[in-house]
């Protein structure tokens, strides 16, 4: 980093089990980073590794169900003016990159100013393409915060970070690579239609009968029916050709899959 904006940042992250994805994403911010945290969840592989390598801070910790939980005590453990919270399969683009150092030394960040965080634009790589329709871009997330402004709630996989005081936005991507082909896909999906079949019986409990059937009706026929027209018709998923079409489709099955898996745990 500059020397303008020296000692200003740390990068963070949360890993378990990431050796095929960490070090691409350590190199995207191995010249912006003043410091990067690593706290893993006891990696049976070369995760732990390869933090080391790139001289990461690292806290060996367990596997927490809910992950975000590392990712907070990456955050409380890092000591800069500025948190960057990262994800393993995520790289800084270079535009990006320059973008935070252009930030970090801009007045607009000084003590007296109200500005405590910044959402980013993400751009996800699904089946050999970035989808850039079907309402998947921009994909801002709020990644970048001023040390003691911002929190993870540590309540929901897909939760965004809490930032006390104003927010901006900045203009260049985050890449993110969740999916290395679309087997890996589809065992997160299943993963993730498990964890919101696990939702379904919490928020049903104890509900009437009544309330039980239309809300598997909503799930079964118009939520999924009202997501894929909204992505792939709407928002133009259409134009991200085959990719866009699976994604919009695999999206909207989630509600019925989710809605019968919780119907057979419940039977």
């Amino acid at each position: 980093m500059s020397e303008d904006s020296r000692d200003r940042l740390s990068v963070v992250l949360a890993t378990f089990n990431e050796e095929n994805n960490l070090e691409e994403c350590l190199n995207s911010v191995k010249d912006l980073a003043d410091e990067i945290i690593v706290v893993d969840g006891s990696s049976t592989d070369r995760t732990v590794e390869i933090a080391k390598k790139f001289g990461a801070r690292t806290k060996i910790t367990t596997n927490k169900p809910i992950f975000h939980i590392n990712k907070q005590l990456a955050i409380d453990l890092s000591s800069k003016d500025w948190i960057l919270q990262l994800d393993a399969d995520e790289r800084v683009s270079p535009e990006l990159a320059k973008e935070i150092m252009k930030v970090l030394k801009s007045s607009v960040l000084s003590l007296e100013s109200k500005v405590n965080g910044f959402w980013i634009p993400r751009k996800n790589w699904f089946l050999g393409r970035f989808l850039m329709k079907g309402g998947q871009y921009p994909d801002y997330t709020l990644r970048l915060y001023r040390k003691g402004k911002g929190r993870l709630p540590q309540k929901d996989v897909h939760e965004q970070a809490e930032v006390e005081g104003k927010v901006g936005y900045l203009k260049h991507p985050l890449l993110h690579y969740p999916y290395k082909n679309f087997g890996e896909y589809l065992l997160k999906w299943g993963r993730y239609t498990d964890l919101l079949s696990t939702q379904i019986s919490d928020q049903l409990r104890n509900k009437n009968i009544f309330y039980k059937i239309f809300f598997g009706l909503i799930s079964l026929v118009f939520k999924p029916a009202y997501w894929f027209l909204v992505t792939y018709l709407r928002h133009k998923g259409f134009m991200d050709l085959w990719p866009g079409f699976i994604f919009s489709l695999f999206s909207s099955l989630r509600f019925p899959v989710s809605y019968i898996k919780y119907l057979l745990q419940n039977d």
